[in-house]
């Protein structure tokens, strides 16, 4: 039997990186990525060339995405400018990556003829509110250009299914953290930032008063929740959420990392910043349902494999 080809769009990011091994490890497709090299890294996919075709080029280019998608079966697509305040600093920028993006790629991958899109959208569109967890039935409240952005493309994903009879599924990633998320970055992930400052003995910097809760998911279950959209029977323009289901606090982030680490606790706090969302908390009863999805790795056991993978690849400076 011919092994499908997938298309993996910003695949030297975070995620796609690691989408992308995950794929070559089921050694049951052909990958193609397509990236810009704007947020994603070459060094993500330096162990992998010899087994993947790369296309360099922009989501916002239409000669570029109808080259990546042409004799593509499947689209995993993760290109996008992520972050909540990157965006409120540039929303128009944003809303021309994710959703003029996500829109050439939808197109163009209609017209190639291409089976099934996966988009990777964002707990962001919930926005805050004092109901939780998280489901899918609830209306959304985006409170950033990021978040309306996802949701933007949501849309697009439901209407490409109805209208063009496209196989597309939309999954909301509660904040992800794990190996490959650039901690140099001012809009990485808080993770990411609390890994630096534990290994550099630096201080934790918290934005409000540090009861805030979301619902850490390790990127190796974003990685399973992905492969399950692939292999699933099909697939209706639905939205899913993919998390851990567990709510965890800054101020509980921080305790872990202190176990985990020498680091001494000194955290300063901050304003909150505009756009946050106080508390994210996922219910992932629909992706069970529809991908027969249950997260593979809890946070703790994320968390310890992360911090080992930034002392490992990770330039930081020694614990005072």
């Amino acid at each position: 039997m011919s092994r499908s080809t997938v298309l993996v769009t910003g695949g030297a990011g975070f995620i796609g990186s690691n989408i992308v091994d995950g794929l070559l490890a089921r050694d049951l497709y052909r990958v193609r990525v397509l990236d810009n090299f704007a947020t994603g890294r070459r060094e993500n996919l330096t162990h992998c060339l010899g087994d993947i075709e790369l296309i360099e080029g922009d989501i916002r280019d239409l000669e570029t995405v109808e080259e990546a998608v042409a004799g593509v079966d499947m689209v995993l697509h993760q290109a996008a400018l992520p972050s909540v305040p990157r965006s409120i600093k540039a929303p128009v920028t944003t809303n021309d990556v994710n959703v003029g993006g996500t829109l050439k790629l939808m197109s163009a991958a209609h017209k190639a003829g291409v089976r099934r899109v996966v988009l990777a959208s964002s707990s962001s569109v919930y926005g805050d509110g004092e109901q939780l967890p998280k489901h899918e039935g609830m209306t959304p409240n985006p409170r950033s250009p990021y978040a309306v952005s996802k949701l933007t493309c949501e849309h697009y994903t439901r209407v490409f299914s109805e209208i063009y009879g496209m196989e597309t599924l939309a999954i909301r990633y509660f904040n992800v953290f794990g190996p490959r998320q650039d901690p140099t970055s001012q809009y990485s992930g808080v993770i990411a930032k609390f890994m630096t400052a534990a290994l550099e003995g630096e201080p934790f910097t918290v934005h409000g008063d540090g009861t805030q809760a979301r619902d850490f998911t390790f990127v190796e279950n974003v990685v399973r929740a992905n492969l399950l959209a692939l292999e699933a029977d099909s697939l209706d323009g639905a939205v899913v959420n993919v998390a851990c289901g567990v709510r965890i606090s800054l101020l509980e982030l921080i305790e872990s990392l202190i176990s985990l680490t020498s680091h001494t606790g000194e955290t300063r706090f901050l304003d909150e910043r505009v756009g946050d969302v106080r508390f994210s908390h996922a219910a992932i009863e629909r992706a069970k349902t529809v991908l027969g999805y249950e997260p593979s790795v809890c946070f703790k056991d994320g968390l310890s494999r992360t911090l080992e993978w930034y002392a490992t690849n990770c330039q930081v400076r020694p614990t005072r």
